[in-house]
């Protein structure tokens, strides 16, 4: 969705009035320990898409809790904002935190011998400090 102050005003009131929501207003103990990752507003105020974050192995039973309370987050969302239109909510689990821890994990077993080190240019540079050589000694190798 194009971004502009407008729309981002938008998405940064509801993201903070729907964590407000459920950090202080919902009850159900499916949704607890939930971060509000984000919201998109569609220009028209029609819709909602809310991005949720939480444990890998709770995915399901969040969007569960989410769904069941669905209606009463709206109808608080549009008491609290006061705007024309109350959005439709359309929750989303964002993964994106679980696949960064998931690619951190693996780049701290990357072999240390991936590591070559590199003179000013950028230039591959031997151990010793001279020019890398192929097996058969010629300069420059790859």
């Amino acid at each position: 969705m194009k971004q502009n102050s407008s729309s981002r005003r938008l998405n940064e009131q509801a993201r903070s009035r729907i964590a407000s929501i459920l950090l202080t207003e919902i009850a159900d103990p499916r949704i607890a320990m939930i971060t509000v990752t984000g919201t998109e507003v569609s220009t028209d105020r029609s819709v909602c898409n809310v991005f949720i974050s939480t444990e890998k192995g709770r995915y399901n039973e969040v969007a569960a809790g989410l769904e069941s309370a669905k209606g009463r987050i709206r109808s608080l969302m549009g008491h609290g904002l006061g705007w024309r239109v109350t959005p439709e909510l359309h929750f989303i689990i964002d993964t994106s935190v679980d696949e960064a821890e998931r690619i951190t994990k693996a780049l701290r077993w990357v072999p240390s011998t991936l590591s070559i080190p590199k003179d000013d240019d950028g230039q591959p540079v031997a151990p010793d400090g001279g020019i890398p050589t192929d097996d058969e000694g010629r300069e420059g190798a790859d």
